[in-house]
C-alpha cells in the first residue's frame, strides 16, 4: 500500500550489505525502505522492520502486506513463494519468471543459448561417468558448479577427475528432489568483465561502462571502471549482451552480467545476478547515478538516471576479512587521516577471514594512480 504521504514503500528481502547501501538513496528519493532480515544485527539493521526466515511462506507473505514492491538483497527466496505473492497481487521485481535464471545455473545456460548469447561449452550432468566424459572431451580439466545456491566461489570447483565432485553427486542422490550439476569448459580467458544494466517495467534501460573485475580465491577483490585498455568492439559487444539478456529475461532492477574476455577477443557470459552487484559498488562515487539508486528507481518504475562516470577512472577495492585484531572502527581515524581522497564503506560486520566487511573507492584522472590509492586505503584494514 502507498503510504498516506504518497511515498512508495519498497520491501527488501535480505538484510546484507546490498540492502544497507539502498538506504541512503531511498532517503534521497523520498522512498520508504523496509527490510526483512534473516537475523538480528545484520548489515542493514538501520532499515530492518522484520526478522524472519525468507524460506517460510507465511513470514514472507506477512512482510509483503506492509509494502508496495518486493525486491531482493539476494536471489535465494524460493520461487514458489514469489509466484504466490504475484498471485496475491504483490509487485515483485525482478519477477520470479526472470529470477529463476539467476537461481538455477542450468536454467540460465539453457535460456542464454536460446537468446543466442555466447557462453562456455557446458552440460548438465547426473553422475561421475558423464562428468568424466566431459573432462576428457575438454582437455582434461573442467569447472563443476552446483546448479543452485553458489556465490563468491562457493559451489564451484575446478576438477581433472570425476572423483573431484563425488561428494556432490552423493548429496544429490540422497536428495529426494534429485538434481544435476553443471559442468563447463575451463575457459582460457585474459580477464573478467562485468556489464551492469538497469531496466524498469516500461522497458526503459540504462547501462554503465563495462568494468574489469579481479578475483581473489573466487571472491571479487577489485573493480576497475571503466575496463582499461579495452577494444571498443569488446565494449560494444558487452553492452549488447547486457541489453539482450535484460530484455530477453524481462529483468526489472539492476542486472549484472559477468563475462570472460578470451584471448581471441570474444566475451562469454559466466554468471548473472539480478540485484545490485559487487562489480557496481564503484558507482556510488564513480557514477552520476549509483546502482543502488538506479535499482530503487527501476523497481518503483521511476525514470532512470544518468549512468555516466563522474571522473575518468574509479577503482573499488573490497576489504576482505578485516583486521586480525580489534574491530574495524578502530582503524577509521588512521584511514581517514592517511587517505582523504578515499571513500570508505563499512558493512558493520565482524571481521572474519575472507568475509566482505567493507569497501574503499577512489576516483580520479589516472587509473594507475587511482588504483594504487584505493589499494593503500584498503590495506589500513588488514
Amino acid at each position: 500500500m502507498v503510504e498516506a504521504s504518497g511515498r512508495i514503500r519498497i520491501g527488501v528481502i535480505g538484510g546484507g550489505q546490498l540492502a544497507r547501501m539502498m538506504v541512503p538513496p531511498a532517503i534521497h528519493l523520498g522512498l520508504q525502505l523496509s527490510v526483512l532480515a534473516e537475523a538480528e544485527g545484520m548489515s542493514a539493521a538501520r532499515a530492518v522492520d522484520a526478522v524472519g526466515d525468507y524460506r517460510d511462506p507465511e513470514t514472507v507473505y506477512a512482510f509483503a502486506e506492509t509494502v508496495d514492491v518486493i525486491t531482493f538483497d539476494h536471489e535465494h527466496v524460493p520461487s514458489e513463494i514469489l509466484r504466490e505473492l504475484e498471485c496475491r497481487g504483490v509487485a515483485v521485481h525482478p519477477r520470479p519468471d526472470a529470477l529463476q535464471f539467476a537461481q538455477d545455473k542450468i536454467l540460465m545456460r539453457e535460456k542464454l543459448e536460446e537468446l543466442g548469447v555466447p557462453v562456455p561449452s557446458w552440460a548438465a550432468i547426473s553422475d561421475e561417468a558423464e562428468l568424466q566424459a566431459f573432462i576428457e572431451k575438454h582437455g582434461g580439466r573442467a569447472v563443476v558448479k552446483t546448479a543452485r545456491g553458489g556465490y563468491d566461489g562457493k559451489g564451484v570447483r575446478v576438477v581433472s577427475d570425476a572423483a573431484g565432485a563425488r561428494d556432490w553427486f552423493a548429496a544429490l542422490a540422497e536428495d529426494a528432489r534429485g538434481g544435476r550439476l553443471l559442468v563447463e569448459e575451463l575457459v582460457d580467458f585474459t580477464r573478467e568483465l562485468s556489464q551492469l544494466v538497469a531496466r524498469r517495467p516500461s522497458g526503459e534501460a540504462r547501462t554503465w561502462p563495462v568494468v574489469e573485475t579481479i578475483q581473489l580465491d573466487g571472491v571479487c577483490a577489485e573493480v576497475l571502471a571503466p575496463a582499461p585498455v579495452a577494444n571498443p568492439v569488446t565494449l560494444d559487444e558487452a553492452a549488447r549482451i547486457g541489453r539482450v539478456v535484460a530484455d530477453g529475461l524481462g529483468v526489472t532492477g539492476v542486472l549484472a552480467v559477468e563475462m570472460f574476455e578470451t584471448r581471441d577477443g570474444r566475451v562469454l557470459v559466466n554468471e548473472l545476478a539480478m540485484r545490485p552487484h559487487n562489480s557496481g559498488h564503484f558507482s556510488i562515487e564513480g557514477s552520476v547515478t549509483s546502482q543502488f539508486e538506479q535499482h530503487l528507481r527501476a523497481v518503483a518504475d521511476l525514470p532512470l538516471g544518468d549512468t555516466a562516470m563522474t571522473a575518468p577512472a574509479a577503482v573499488m577495492v573490497n576489504v576482505l576479512g578485516g583486521p586480525a585484531e580489534g574491530p574495524m572502527p578502530v582503524r577509521y581515524a588512521e584511514a581517514l587521516a592517511a587517505h582523504p581522497r578515499a571513500k570508505f564503506h563499512s558493512y558493520d560486520k565482524q571481521p572474519r577471514p575472507g568475509r566482505k566487511v567493507g569497501h574503499v573507492t577512489v576516483t580520479g584522472q589516472d587509473l594507475a594512480q587511482v588504483r594504487q590509492a584505493a589499494q593503500a586505503a584498503a590495506r589500513v584494514f588488514d
